[in-house]
């Protein structure tokens, strides 16, 4: 009984750490790497990690952590001040009691490096203009400012800056890693960096001085669950001070011009610091493409499947009563004018972030096009047949059965086939929310400018498209009426 109780007590013990940590990302270079880095330390020291990359913004983060749906991120004390606590200025002792407050949320101390927001130009476009500072594009508003999307709104952000600098520019929104893009190619002439950003050094690039100190200090830290395991949070702090401005900056580089995988960078980083032993082997390629594109297939057919199950069944009922028929499909055309990305950040908040506000979202758009065509189905059956059967003494129902849908079939697998090839793609921004799948290629291949990441998600996804659209045929084939076929 004392060996049963001791057993007991021990599995108890090891099962409050049996759960994964899970490990949040935003949507950028640095946040992958550094996320990556905390992800396989963890792994070293015994535990089970699960990793949520391309969170989007700070938002989608903040409350992905609030929602207990991650344990902890990478973030900077600025973002943290400016972003979720409204203020223009705070140490980070006082941003850590504040998040314990408000949030029972905390941070451990600064990573070692300060990555503040700045405004870059060309070498060559600085001196030219004889720029130095941000104070001086007053002179110049002929200059083209093209800027990341989350900098364009914050508070520490565009607009802000535009006023306090009394800058005379217009800002057009872009994404991060297409602006460095653009400002080579001389579409741009000023955009928004990270002073960490490898692209700075490579691209030779002119940092603008912050004259008038409209930036806050950008410390980066731990964002962490105070209810994580007290030796979870001992960890973290082994990252303490590791990592200054420069070897950030060469981290960065490394991803975006050596093509090395935040996996590898991570564990080289790890491994100079002596804080694992060995480097961990990295992921096959193929191997990630196919558990990605299985993520992509249970995304899709999950929402496609409920909105069958809904969609057919309310299209009978529109068609037996016609009056509602005009309103609902009004509606379910509503939903499908909403942005898809649109629609997935509004689903966080009630859904949270992963694979079920994605379905609920996707199945959202695959009503309309089932919906509508089981309507237009029953409603195109020859009217001749339908006076036949009630002449013969059938029911509704059973001139529903024998009838109505087997002859509306070709137009309610019409819908079905529109409607899958529709989910496969919009399933690709799913992985803004953590969801995963192919779309996991793209969002990160947007990130870093890489063409090769964005190709291995979109074309896995295009043959997807094609592939639901090959097998739903086959699936008509095999259940229209072989009256239907022909002969």
């Amino acid at each position: 009984m004392k060996v049963l109780f001791i057993y007991l007590l021990s599995l108890c013990y090891f099962s409050s750490y049996a759960q994964p940590i899970r490990v949040g990302a935003k949507h950028f270079n640095e946040g992958y790497i550094i996320s990556e880095i905390i992800s396989q330390l963890l792994e070293s020291k015994g535990y089970e990690v699960t990793r949520t990359f391309n969170l989007g913004g700070t938002l989608v983060c903040f409350e992905a952590l609030r929602n207990n749906e991650i344990d902890l991120y990478p973030e900077y004390s600025g973002t943290l001040a400016t972003e979720i606590l409204k203020s223009d200025g705070m140490s980070l002792s006082a941003i850590k009691d504040h998040l314990e407050a408000q949030y029972n949320l905390s941070i451990t101390r600064s990573i070692g490096f300060n990555n503040t927001y700045a405004l870059v130009a060309k070498k060559s476009v600085a001196e030219k203009l004889k720029l130095k500072s941000i104070s001086d594009l007053r002179d110049h508003p002929n200059l083209k400012a093209g800027v990341s999307y989350e900098f364009l709104k914050r508070r520490d952000g565009w607009e802000n800056l535009t006023k306090v600098y009394e800058l005379p520019q217009q800002g057009t929104g872009l994404e991060h890693g297409l602006a460095y893009q653009a400002i080579l190619q001389d579409k741009i002439d000023l955009t928004d960096a990270y002073s960490t950003d490898g692209e700075i050094l490579t691209n030779e690039l002119f940092i603008l001085e912050d004259n008038l100190h409209f930036f806050p200090d950008y410390a980066a830290i731990t964002l962490y669950k105070k209810d994580l395991p007290s030796k979870v949070i001992t960890i973290l702090t082994l990252l303490e001070n590791r990592i200054d401005e420069d070897r950030m900056q060469k981290m960065n580089a490394a991803v975006l011009f050596e093509h090395k995988s935040f996996a590898e960078v991570a564990s080289n980083f790890l491994f100079d610091e002596k804080l694992i032993t060995k480097e961990p082997l990295a992921n096959s390629t193929i191997s990630d493409i196919l558990s990605k594109t299985f993520r992509h297939l249970i995304l899709t057919f999950s929402g496609l499947a409920f909105a069958i199950l809904l969609a057919i069944p309310l299209g009978i009922l529109l068609y037996w009563q016609p009056r509602f028929a005009n309103l609902v499909l009004y509606f379910a055309g509503l939903l499908q004018t909403i942005p898809s990305i649109a629609l997935l950040a509004v689903m966080i908040p009630i859904f949270g972030i992963g694979m079920k506000p994605a379905i609920v979202a996707l199945f959202l758009y695959a009503m309309l096009p089932i919906l509508r065509n089981t309507l237009i189905g029953l409603q195109s059956v020859d009217s001749l047949l339908k006076k036949v059967a009630v002449g013969m003494g059938m029911s509704r129902t059973q001139k529903l059965r024998w009838l109505e849908l087997p002859l509306s079939i070709p137009t309610v697998m019409a819908g079905v086939r529109t409607a899958a090839v529709i989910n496969v793609g919009t399933a690709t921004l799913a992985a803004f929310i953590g969801a995963g799948g192919l779309g996991e290629f793209i969002v990160t291949g947007l990130a870093l400018n890489n063409s090769n990441l964005i190709l291995m998600g979109a074309i896995p996804a295009a043959g997807l498209a094609v592939i639901t659209e090959l097998f739903f045929g086959f699936v008509e084939r095999i259940t229209l009426p072989k009256i239907l076929h022909g002969h």
